[in-house]
């Protein structure tokens, strides 16, 4: 008999959980071995499944796909399919669904999640779901807090509400998803397996990865480019109370290639200054080998400067006296970090560029930093190199008719993508008009990428800049007050098919943004409040409302 795949015993389940999978699985392979069938026999019969996702940044999306590429090989019927495409009566109609969730900004829903979760969520109006299977696999960064994986949460306990029936736990996954990612999977597609009937269970050897290697030599986020540091500039003037920077990467050598709107993943480091401050205050020695998150030893204050994410130690006096080893136990692995990227690679050849704001403030008397920023802005000096691999943000693209309208709303360091945007568009000759809103808080010294933004007014590639400086005037303007100013001509360029899009802060811009738009389209479009929300609902589903917000 081939070797059961046994659950892991870090596996989120109960050990009567466990021993019943473990069993479970056993049996299936020993009526697969009965059958006379192997590992590689396809069923005769396929059963129809279901991969639903809620994607913002792109991680649920590729986690589905693959997913559904895996499950057709073990002999199911199987579709990955957007939140935004599908309602409740498609779920009924499959049974079978496995659902893939995000979660973004506040505890709130992928954008593309959004139209699905209103539909479930209506009182009295539900529909029910009866008769469907499903389970749940959230995505989420436990560094959130209360609204850790929350919309993956939320619609568990909706699909719960309304009848259907949870064939495994909701699987909650941290930044670091990969390991948790296989065992949700392999039990999932197990479980809904018609193991009732003669036909074997396909048993694939290799469950679903979130790793995709480009090639087996290529660079990804296991296997990283070091790229060299070639530009770090600063965007503001003198009098500025911001620190925002231009930084430049080097992919010579790389083969390596990305499309605007996609996101450049960098590998930093801590501040060796704030981890001899933690160390000390622990009264630990900085030569003492620990382990290592991803194996092998290191000397702790190497292992914490590289290795380990120190943020939640910084400005804390520590309590108990632990060991080392407890001590370095309880500190999660020091993650790198995705930057929107700005520019074109079609106008800057083997380079990639950032706009990146340096996070710097002081509470109760301790200077905080923010990691990655000081880490580009202070600490990486011209010529050397750092991890540098991409992240595919398939939800965040200009339209493939390039004679489209497009409207690009980037107050701050949202400037960085739609400084790519137009490169692009000027680079490919894109015939479709161009709108940028920016904003920060001085025209004199926080207008980012100011002479390029202006000689593009010059050239006519932008056919409109709408620019807001909060503090130039007494009353405070931001890119929200601008759009609501110009609802009139926003709104014949919407008509016009224009794409919309939004980048920046998520807590409160692209919110504010939101309800700009949806008062534009009532008050310039003649629309009621329910006809406004539908209107954006279906700028959605044809991606002509795109948010790349943080």
């Amino acid at each position: 008999m081939p070797q059961v795949p046994l659950i892991p015993e870090n596996a989120p389940f109960t050990s009567e959980q466990r021993a019943w999978l473990n069993g479970f699985l056993a049996g299936v392979l020993s009526r697969g071995e009965a059958a006379g069938t192997t590992a590689l026999t396809a069923p005769v019969e396929t059963r129809p499944l279901l991969i639903a996702f809620g994607s913002q940044s792109g991680n649920a999306e590729s986690l589905a796909k693959r997913l559904a590429r895996e499950a057709t090989g073990r002999g199911f019927a199987a579709r990955a399919a957007g939140l935004d495409s599908l309602q409740p009566a498609d779920l009924v109609r499959e049974k079978n669904v496995l659902l893939i969730t995000s979660t973004w900004g506040e505890g709130d829903m992928p954008d593309n999640a959004m139209s699905f979760w209103d539909s479930i969520n209506q009182n009295g109006t539900s529909p029910k779901l009866d008769g469907v299977k499903y389970s749940v696999l959230a995505l989420g960064d436990k560094s959130y807090g209360d609204t850790f994986c929350l919309a993956g949460k939320k619609i568990d306990t909706r699909l719960t509400e309304l009848g259907a029936i949870r064939v495994t736990e909701r699987v909650d996954c941290d930044v670091e998803f990969d390991e948790l990612a296989k065992t949700w999977s392999t039990t999932a597609l197990a479980v809904l397996a018609d193991t009732s009937s003669s036909t074997a269970l396909l048993v694939a050897s290799d469950p679903i990865s979130t790793t995709q290697v480009i090639e087996e030599s290529g660079y990804s986020k296991k296997n990283p480019f070091p790229g060299a540091l070639i530009a770090n500039i600063e965007l503001n003037a003198k009098g500025s109370s911001k620190d925002t920077r231009h930084i430049a990467f080097s992919l010579a050598g790389s083969g390596l290639d990305y499309e605007v709107g996609d996101a450049l993943g960098v590998y930093v480091k801590n501040c060796p200054e704030v981890v001899d401050s933690i160390v000390a205050a622990h009264g630990f020695d900085p030569l003492t080998e620990v382990e290592l998150p991803d194996g092998g030893t290191a000397a702790l204050r190497d292992a914490m400067i590289s290795h380990y994410d120190v943020r939640q130690l910084h400005g804390v006096t520590p309590g108990n006296a632990s060991t080392v080893t407890d001590f370095v136990a309880n500190l999660r692995k020091l993650q790198p970090r995705l930057y929107s990227i700005a520019s074109s690679l079609k106008a800057h050849p083997e380079e990639v560029h950032l706009c990146v704001g340096a996070v710097r403030y002081e509470v109760h008397g301790v200077m905080h930093k923010g990691v990655a920023s000081t880490f580009l802005a202070d600490r990486l000096a011209l010529g050397e190199t750092t991890g540098l691999f991409f992240h595919v943000a398939k939800h965040f693209r200009l339209p493939t008719d390039r004679t489209k309208p497009v409207i690009m709303v980037g107050p701050g360091t949202g400037i960085a993508p739609f400084r790519a945007f137009l490169e692009e568009r000027e680079a490919t000759g894109s015939p479709g008009k161009n709108w940028l809103f920016f904003g920060d808080q001085r025209r004199t010294s926080d207008f980012l990428y100011h002479d390029q933004i202006i000689e593009w007014v010059q050239k006519g590639l932008l056919t409109r800049l709408d620019t807001a400086f909060s503090r130039d005037q007494e009353e405070k303007i931001y890119v929200q007050t601008r759009m609501l100013q110009a609802a009139s001509e926003l709104w014949q360029w919407l008509e016009e098919g224009a794409h919309f899009y939004v980048c920046g802060d998520a807590k409160r811009m692209a919110k504010d943004v939101d309800a700009a738009l949806h008062e534009i389209i009532q008050t310039a479009g003649g629309r009621s409040a329910e006809e406004a929300v539908a209107y954006i609902a279906d700028m959605k589903k044809n991606k002509r409302y795109q948010r790349d917000v943080y």
